[in-house]
């Protein structure tokens, strides 16, 4: 798993899992199902992740399973929950790692904290972050992992993606390279991003993509890719003229409602015709 051999982790696995069912060492099957849960997390095999896990509660259900081992089970269903973007019980599943960890002195507790305040950002909720980070617990925890989370927090309340680019360059290691940070924030980011551009252009009909690109402090090659997605996924109508390098924004269409009058016209004279089958069906008979 560490060399990122997922499938060859996952056929060494399935092999394990039937000799240790034969010994019925519950505890080592916790371990196993736990890992299991890992791999196919990190295959994006979601169903299967979630499958591993309960598999792995429900052998800890019938032992006594040691903290930190429950700290682990607590800190993947919080993982797995955070992914559907369930933040509310992925945070209740963070803080129960953290309590975990934090009694322990496991080192894994600041990264329950880490992904407690993310939690607190996705669900706009970034007010938060320091007043934890500043509490009894959190000031034991106090260091790089932490104040990457502030910089993200602080831009976020902002709605600045100057800063939060900032915070991106300067904690790299903490947001970039840490998988499950960065899969959750690349998605705020383009959120923010889509927002400051409506914002943007909502005043003009027709506006220089340098000038956007200008007003939001970003590069023109990307302003102008994202301004072309936005448009294919319906976020505003418009078109990019890129001969002239412009955006020009339609007014947004009103409904015409004779099409969806003639659908519920359609879909009457459907019920009559089927009624009437009915009716010649039981004559014949």
């Amino acid at each position: 798993m560490e060399n990122k051999e997922y499938t060859e982790a996952l056929s060494l696995l399935s092999n394990l899992v039937k000799e240790v069912r034969r010994l019925d060492d519950k505890l080592l099957l916790v371990d196993i199902d736990l890992l299991e849960s890992k791999l196919h997390f990190s295959l994006r095999n979601l169903p299967k992740a979630k499958a591993a896990l309960t598999a792995a509660r429900t052998a800890a259900n019938a032992i006594y399973v040691p903290p930190a081992q429950q700290g682990t089970i607590d800190l993947q269903s919080g993982i797995l929950h955070a992914e559907e973007k369930d933040y509310k019980t992925a945070y209740s599943y963070f803080f129960e790692a953290f309590e975990a960890f934090n009694a322990l002195e496991d080192p894994r507790a600041v990264f329950s904290l880490k992904y407690m305040l993310l939690c607190k950002i996705m669900v706009n909720q970034a007010d938060d972050v320091a007043g934890i980070i500043s509490s009894k617990a959190g000031l034991q925890y106090v260091g790089p992992e932490l104040d990457a989370m502030k910089a993200v927090a602080d831009a976020h309340s902002k709605r600045s993606l100057k800063f939060f680019e900032t915070a991106l360059r300067d904690y790299r290691a903490q947001l970039e390279e840490d998988p499950i940070v960065h899969r959750h924030l690349s998605s705020l980011y383009d959120t923010l991003l889509e927002q400051n551009l409506c914002r943007l252009i909502e005043p003009f009909s027709r506006v220089e993509i340098s000038h956007v690109a200008e007003l939001i402090e970003l590069p023109v090659d990307h302003v102008e890719k994202k301004l072309s997605q936005m448009i294919l996924d319906k976020k505003f109508a418009g078109t990019l003229d890129q001969g002239a390098g412009c955006l020009i924004i339609f007014e947004d269409p009103k409904p015409d409602a004779i099409f969806p009058a003639t659908l519920d016209t359609i879909t009457n004279i459907g019920k009559v015709v089927d009624s009437l089958y009915v009716r010649s069906a039981n004559i014949m008979t």
